[in-house]
């Protein structure tokens, strides 16, 4: 799921990049593993070291217990295998944590069968991934809006505690996160919105990543009215002409322009100051619109046709500033995080 670019922090749309797990509970089985959980990788990033498959370090498995430990359940109740195949890449503006804390907060529901409404779940990924556009869409699916509502300021309190509270880590020992802050109730609410059936997402990857943490350490923190009103004017009309069928190039384009994020990540990504201002739907067939893809560097550009064209002109964009790039053609994941049990 990608953050679409006016809409920072508040829009998102899952795309069918798709995290899977598949789950096996032993409860015979004796065999002692640490939490009763062990971890198996494959797919995006799995040549690397960065992928730690230790339960109590792995990000979607501590999500998971988290959410066990908020209803007392200190480890996996039963022998777990968790077998993760990822089809998201890493570090790309693509969503890969978001969907890591989505599918935990799932793992530990099934798991400890809590029965959670997606809604309560929400919460539980918002105490974990602080916005909201990102993990909605990943649970949810589809083009969605979103907010943070205003708590109390006891609520408050326990929506802002350091994330080293909330999650179990080894470095606090064994006691770190058996008793955690549960969610409040109605941490952000969502609204799902339309799309067009004849829009195609098409993502131009980058071989290189770019944290959030670094992506977000650039933007200023302060902005002016002027680009503030900017970004709401746009995001306000694209929500609705991403609906329209057949989509309308001139609104799409414009509403995808943004003021408050992409002009500061341009000295991150090489080449995208180029090929936000070359690639436009009166230069390139079939285009409607072209936006940094979440914190980058992937780029992604909205089309009805023409897809290996777009592609390989953004490509060659990149080529230019002696970046390599894959690219793929997507569509929205519609029905969000599902729980098929065999």
């Amino acid at each position: 799921m990608i953050t679409i670019s006016p809409g920072f922090d508040v829009a998102g749309v899952a795309l069918t990049r798709f995290l899977e797990l598949q789950v096996d509970i032993n409860k015979s089985d004796p065999k002692k593993v640490p939490l009763n959980c062990s971890i198996h990788y494959q797919g995006e990033g799995e040549e690397s070291q960065d992928i730690d498959l230790a339960p109590d370090r792995n990000l979607l498995t501590r999500v998971a217990l988290y959410v066990l430990r908020c209803h007392d359940q200190h480890q996996f109740p039963a022998l777990t295998t968790v077998h993760i195949k990822n089809d998201i890449p890493l570090g790309r503006g693509l969503g890969s944590s978001g969907a890591a804390v989505v599918a935990g907060v799932v793992l530990g529901n099934e798991v400890g069968n809590l029965g959670l409404s997606k809604d309560r779940m929400l919460d539980f990924c918002l105490m974990i991934e602080r916005h909201p556009d990102n993990v909605a869409a990943a649970l949810y699916g589809g083009f969605v809006g979103t907010f943070l509502n205003d708590l109390d300021p006891e609520d408050m309190a326990r929506k802002e505690i350091p994330l080293s509270e909330v999650l179990p880590a080894p470095a606090g020992g064994v006691d770190t996160g058996l008793r955690p802050p549960v969610p409040p109730l109605g941490i952000g609410k969502h609204m799902s919105f339309p799309w067009s059936p004849d829009i195609k997402a098409i993502v131009i990857i980058p071989n290189f990543e770019v944290s959030t943490a670094k992506a977000r350490g650039v933007l200023p923190t302060q902005y002016s009215r002027a680009d503030v009103v900017f970004n709401m004017q746009r995001i306000a009309i694209l929500t609705h002409a991403l609906g329209q069928t057949p989509p309308n190039p001139d609104l799409i384009y414009s509403g995808m322009q943004d003021a408050i994020h992409q002009p500061y990540r341009k000295e991150l990504i090489p080449g995208l100051t180029e090929i936000l201002q070359s690639v436009k739907p009166s230069t390139h067939r079939g285009l409607l619109g072209i936006c940094l893809s979440g914190a980058g560097p992937t780029i992604l550009a909205l089309a009805t046709s023409n897809f290996d064209h777009i592609a390989q002109e953004i490509i060659k964009k990149f080529s230019e500033a002696r970046v390599e790039c894959r690219w793929s053609l997507l569509e929205p994941a519609r029905d969000g995080a599902t729980v098929a049990k065999l």
